[in-house]
């Protein structure tokens, strides 16, 4: 739905979902190169735009802060490489954060890095500034493979990063690892794995690729330069990388996340739980009040739009929202089903789904559940439905079935 009038759309839920702490994603669209398997709103040789984009992203985040009443518990700076704003620039915008919103004492405030862009002094900076998590995009341990994605990192830019990352005194990284892709094989996976455990992460995600249209990969693979991905082979690297993850102290709680106990991602799990989040920034997306919105993609457009708003509008939208569209009961129980159950030890609770639906999971998706467990892809624990081990491989087969 384009946006038009700026109409309020309220899901008929019985808990406290609408009122609970929200999530705050901030996208950083710039980019020094752009990855070929990459299909995010992502754009290179445009820093010249970056203190235009600051200054608008922050007026965008006062008007939507002047029409909030929940505070902020997690604050996500993605991309795009985050790390291209200099420390002044992330300061900037935390105290607009801090201005606009209740942001908790103990929020989890995390930075995506590239590995390239950031130094020791980088990382002393904007650790005073509050932010508590990196995500570093190390993605692979193999030269071939690094120039394969087109990232401008070399291999031993991880281990640098993050031995600066820790002098700087950050406890909580994650590292994020490609698999499937082409000419990869089991022993080079394998040893990507290693290397990346060896630097003992608090939080590893490790992704199957993705041929997203559009792609330079997709293109190429389309026509027969590179190779398909082999799914059988896919998923022993999947089951291979997560008995190497629990040997090394980091548990899966997500289809594609592995972390020390209590280091999981609380950002991703606002997703993963279903509950409202905020996005700012160019091409960023949102859902809150009952309300799934994007905003304009182009940067030129996004800074006319967000930096020239002068009032606040009806929650969740700003002047940068572009297309919305409202989420009804039977959408929000779907998506809190594909949501949910990705959280492969905690699925989906009935007693909360009724709590928040008003309804119980067997009267509303009884038929899908009984065939899936069937199956053998769900299974039933008291009254909490997860996926089985399975089901992990083809967890899109499960969510399919269940419309």
């Amino acid at each position: 739905m384009r946006l038009g009038s700026y109409a309020i759309y309220t899901i008929r839920m019985l808990d406290n979902s609408h009122t609970a702490p929200l999530s705050l994603y901030l996208h950083v669209p710039f980019c020094g190169t752009r990855c070929t398997y990459c299909a995010f709103n992502t754009y290179t040789n445009a820093e010249s735009q970056i203190p235009a984009y600051v200054a608008a992203l922050c007026n965008e985040l006062y008007w939507l802060g002047s029409a909030v009443q929940q505070p902020l518990h997690t604050l996500f700076f993605g991309g795009g490489t985050p790390s291209l704003l200099s420390p002044s620039q992330i300061a900037n915008i935390l105290a607009t954060c801090r201005a606009a919103f209740e942001v908790l004492p103990d929020a989890e405030i995390t930075l995506e890095v590239n590995p390239i862009s950031v130094t020791g002094d980088y990382f002393e900076q904007v650790r005073a500034l509050g932010v508590n998590r990196l995500s570093i995009g190390m993605q692979s341990a193999h030269s071939g493979e690094l120039r394969l994605m087109a990232r401008d990192h070399d291999v031993e830019a991880v281990p640098r990063t993050v031995r600066a990352a820790r002098a700087a005194g950050f406890e909580n990284l994650s590292l994020d690892l490609i698999f499937a892709l082409p000419y990869q094989t089991l022993a080079m996976w394998l040893e990507s794995v290693q290397a990346a455990l060896a630097l003992q992460p608090q939080h590893l995600s490790m992704y199957a690729l993705e041929l997203e249209n559009g792609t330079p990969m997709t293109r190429d693979v389309g026509r027969g330069r590179l190779p398909l991905p082999d799914d059988d082979l896919a998923a022993e690297m999947y089951e291979v990388a997560d008995r190497l993850a629990a040997q090394n102290g980091l548990f899966q709680y997500e289809i594609s996340n592995w972390a020390q106990h209590g280091k999981e991602c609380r950002h991703n799990l606002q997703y993963w739980h279903n509950l409202p989040y905020l996005g700012v920034g160019a091409g960023a997306h949102g859902y809150a009040n009952g309300i799934r919105y994007s905003t304009v993609r182009p940067i030129p457009q996004y800074i006319a739009r967000a930096g020239g708003q002068s009032a606040p509008l009806p929650f969740p939208f700003t002047a940068a929202v572009e297309a919305h569209e409202p989420i009804d009961a039977q959408t929000a129980m779907l998506e809190h089903l594909f949501t949910g159950l990705r959280l492969v030890r905690q699925g989906v609770c009935d007693s909360d789904f009724q709590a928040r639906f008003g309804v119980s999971l067997l009267a509303q998706f009884g038929r899908p559940f009984a065939m899936l467990r069937d199956q053998g892809l769900l299974r039933q624990e008291g009254d909490t439905w997860r996926l089985t081990d399975a089901a992990r491989l083809i967890s899109n087969r499960v969510f399919a079935a269940l419309f």
